[in-house]
């Protein structure tokens, strides 16, 4: 069996983070190296699923819930305006393989932010 993903160690309290907003399927997390005013992560509770294509393919349901989340934290943080990114695989910038998206909020304006 492999190790708990860093992000269910967050959940579980093995490691501190700054929870944003949870429900029964779903947390969100400031990012510890944002990229923007507002960088928050939208997290599955579960680790079923690597990254967004297999989210996609397994339970959109889920991937619903995740965005309407992203949405809440924009709403509340970022005038509900927000850029919501999925990393897919390593050469794409993924680094922990349990699927997360990163939500982006307050850019500056003429300022794309990426990674």
């Amino acid at each position: 069996m492999s190790e708990p993903s860093i992000f269910t160690r967050i959940l579980n309290g093995e490691i501190p983070g700054d929870i944003l907003a949870e429900n029964d399927r779903v947390f969100a997390i400031r990012d510890i190296d944002p990229q923007a005013p507002l960088h928050a992560l939208v997290i599955p509770k579960t680790e079923q699923y690597r990254d967004v294509t297999e989210l996609a393919a397994g339970d959109p349901g889920l991937m619903a819930d995740m965005v309407a989340v992203a949405k809440q934290i924009a709403t509340e943080h970022a005038n509900g305006e927000y850029r919501l990114i999925f990393n897919n695989g390593a050469s794409a910038a993924q680094s922990v393989f349990h699927v997360h998206a990163h939500v982006l909020g307050n850019i500056e304006e003429g300022k794309l932010v990426g990674f």
